[in-house]
């Protein structure tokens, strides 16, 4: 029986709260095919602003990863931020886990919202997803942004060392920890300065609310990522695009930056946050910030 009191289940709602304060509304779009997507839409689309897309990364849903950075955006954009499929409210009962489905299902998402032209922010494994979204509706993405997002992984990394995890299985306990030392080794890949205190029961109350839901839908999705990846078989796009790379990833280390800068050419710039690790967007938020203004913001002054 889950607890009475839940720090994070309050922080989940405290979230919430933020989301509407900052004038978007939670919606949910059933495709039609057992999927139904939930995604944070403004409550008033205004045409004359460009649509920015924040697809977040393998946490707990989008509100935590982008609660903190919502703020610099919504005067500027209009604004989505998808729960991709099996965070959140989203979910299917189709048998497809690839990263390529999951873009499918945002661009369906936003067409069902009456975007046709979008902007692209993405962390982490929602990098996988916004790169492979922009190489499928090429029309669609006119720009992205690319955090930490091992996106020219091959399989072969992990059994060459490059990685932290040797196979997918220890890939799935960092990733989705289900014990309190667990969520503490995922800290420590993820900071370059982890928390040094981590009280345990406010760890497991985290693993009880955001990890047990569809825990084994989120490791069939770390095993579609990895199997029989092949630099060889990722498309190039041509859309400008902005790498952010904290200097101390260990879950996607700084040589997957430099190889996608190598893979995609003059398409894209490669920017390096120093004393920061894969959480980059946590551990120096300014400075992620900054790079975010220069390549996006500066371009897309308010409109009254």
């Amino acid at each position: 029986m889950r607890r009475c009191f839940s720090f994070t289940a309050i922080r989940d709602w405290c979230y919430r709260c933020s989301f509407s304060n900052s004038g978007l509304r939670s919606a949910i779009t059933d495709l039609g095919d057992g999927t139904v997507m939930h995604c944070w839409v403004p409550k008033t689309h205004k045409a004359n602003k460009p649509n920015l897309i924040l697809i977040h990364g393998f946490g707990a849903n989008a509100m935590w990863q982008w609660n903190d950075v919502l703020g610099h955006f919504i005067s500027r954009f209009n604004v989505y931020v998808p729960d991709l499929l099996f965070f959140g409210d989203s979910s299917t009962t189709r048998p497809e886990r690839t990263e390529s489905f999951q873009a499918q299902c945002v661009m369906r998402v936003m067409e069902a919202h009456g975007v046709s032209r979008m902007i692209l922010i993405g962390i982490s494994y929602g990098g996988f997803v916004g790169y492979s979204l922009a190489a499928q509706f090429p029309e669609a993405v006119e720009r992205l942004v690319l955090c930490c997002a091992g996106v020219c992984l091959e399989e072969k990394d992990m059994k060459e060392g490059l990685l932290q995890a040797s196979n997918s299985e220890e890939a799935e306990s960092v990733l989705l920890p289900q014990t309190p030392e667990k969520v503490r080794e995922l800290m420590r890949y993820s900071f370059f300065k982890p928390a040094k205190v981590m009280p345990s029961c406010f760890l497991r109350d985290f693993i009880d609310v955001m990890c047990t839901e569809h825990a084994e839908e989120k490791r069939e999705l770390i095993r579609a990522l990895l199997k029989d990846r092949s630099l060889s078989d990722l498309p190039k796009i041509s859309q400008p695009t902005l790498l952010i790379w904290g200097e101390h990833d260990q879950i996607f280390p700084l040589e997957l930056g430099h190889r996608l800068k190598r893979h995609m050419g003059e398409n894209a710039q490669l920017v390096i946050i120093n004393n920061a690790g894969h959480a980059v967007l946590m551990e120096k938020p300014k400075e992620f910030y900054k790079h975010l203004k220069e390549f996006l913001v500066d371009l897309f002054p308010p409109k009254r």
